[in-house]
């Protein structure tokens, strides 16, 4: 596969994920083509050697592995992306009625996104929603593939300052418009119900999102650019999927992680600072029949790659970034690192991530934030909470990054797949810190 197709391929799978819930459900099917085995978390697991295993949790995230068929020193080799993105969350009471015979919907942020990058464009909702069935109750995915709301802007003749640094209010600015009198109150769990095909009164509860309604796409003259919304992170999700489903290591446990609530810090039962990875871990271990200590040994000689996109150099605001260690479309793997921690790249992570990039002929970046500029933390430093491994912190160069539509090049997605391929493939053997070897 070309790099054109990569990421033509990258935008399918953005397209089939308007929510974490539908990130995680494609992520299955590819997971299920593939034959591997779902080991629900409720019930116990058989693993075996030369297996291919995953679980999930809360629906929103999950944990893949393929367990080496000659583990000779047992050690987990991983990678961690995000299936959460910036957006705005219907409330429960979703409905606010005027003025006159308007119908609005009553929604709260998700995330830090670019607010104004949501007005004036076609919308629609995706989540889930709990039904009554029967004595239970059941998840339903919900998408509704329709343009159904719009967040108006005001005119500029009402808002003269709207060009002059306007600060949005998100309980009066950003809510979007479901009805001018057509629809009245109750319409929306209506049509929730109509989409389901469910009573509505037997609706018991909803996690629905707004969803940007705008496709993704390749562009520019010589096609150097790839458009979607959920760049950050589905660019990764997908990049470290297609890695972990390619390659094949037989002395190591390689483990895929996409993991839910990064936007929000990650501090939920689903999320990187949860037990999630290291329960998974640890049952792996156990159902492999080793030890406690011997899972801990495992651990100590463990590494994982922590993906989440990282800023590109601006066309038009190159200040923003550091003179040198700065990233750009199409220039390979970004190398992220921070003084204070906040990426959990350190010297030893870096050498060994680059020294395998650059056996497989694949570029890396580097990038850190100006030093007058405090930076966002991710996945890597927060799992390590629970699992303490070393780690790199990596992404792909992307410009507007919580913006509602996202711009990376479109190179980029083939070199991730490519390196991550390439990681997933090495025995990696760490030796206290002090150095690696490379099988």
């Amino acid at each position: 596969m070309n790099y054109l197709d990569t990421a033509k391929e990258l935008t399918e799978f953005i397209r089939k994920s308007p929510s974490m819930f539908h990130t995680i459900h494609t992520v299955r099917e590819y997971l299920d083509a593939e034959g591997f085995t779902y080991l629900p978390e409720g019930q116990a697991w058989q693993v075996q050697p030369h297996g291919r295993y995953y679980t999930t949790r809360n629906g929103s995230s999950l944990i893949a592995f393929k367990t080496g068929s000659d583990i000779t020193d047992f050690h987990f080799q991983m990678t961690a992306a995000h299936s959460d993105s910036p957006c705005y969350k219907v409330k429960t009471v979703a409905e606010l009625e005027g003025p006159n015979e308007y119908l609005k919907l009553d929604v709260e942020a998700y995330g830090g996104m670019i607010d104004s990058t949501w007005l004036d464009r076609p919308l629609t909702v995706g989540g889930r929603v709990f039904v009554r069935e029967g004595n239970g109750m059941k998840s339903h995915l919900l998408y509704i593939d329709r343009d159904i709301l719009l967040i108006p802007n005001v005119a500029i003749h009402f808002n003269r300052q709207v060009n002059d640094g306007y600060k949005f209010n998100r309980q009066v600015d950003l809510l979007p418009l479901f009805s001018a009198g057509a629809l009245k109150k109750g319409a929306f769990d209506e049509m929730v119900a109509s989409e389901l095909g469910v009573a509505k009164e037997d609706i018991l509860a909803k996690d629905l999102f707004l969803v940007n309604r705008e496709t993704g796409r390749v562009w520019g003259y010589e096609d150097e650019f790839v458009s979607s919304p959920k760049l950050d992170d589905l660019e990764c999700s997908f990049a470290s999927l297609k890695a972990f489903i390619a390659a094949d290591n037989p002395k190591s446990v390689n483990v895929y992680c996409c993991l839910d609530n990064e936007e929000v810090g990650s501090n939920t039962k689903q999320g990187a600072m949860s037990t999630f990875l290291k329960d998974t871990l640890t049952r792996i271990a156990s159902c492999l029949g080793y030890s406690e200590e011997e899972y801990l040994q495992a651990v100590a000689k463990s590494f994982m790659v922590s993906c989440d996109n990282a800023h590109a150099v601006h066309p038009n605001h190159p200040e923003k970034t550091d003179a040198v260690n700065c990233c750009w479309l199409n220039g390979g793997i970004v190398i992220k690192e921070s003084a204070n921690q906040k990426y959990t790249t350190d010297a030893y992570s870096r050498a060994l991530f680059t020294a395998i990039m650059n056996t497989a002929g694949v570029p890396v970046q580097t990038f850190a934030n100006r030093s007058d500029v405090l930076g966002g933390s991710t996945l890597g430093n927060l799992s390590n909470i629970q699992v303490s491994v070393n780690a790199v912190d990596i992404g792909l160069a992307q410009l507007a990054m919580h913006s509602s539509f996202e711009t990376a090049g479109s190179k980029d997605p083939e070199y991730m797949i490519r390196g991550l391929t390439a990681y997933f493939e090495t025995d990696v053997r760490i030796q206290e810190s002090e150095g690696a070897l490379f099988e």
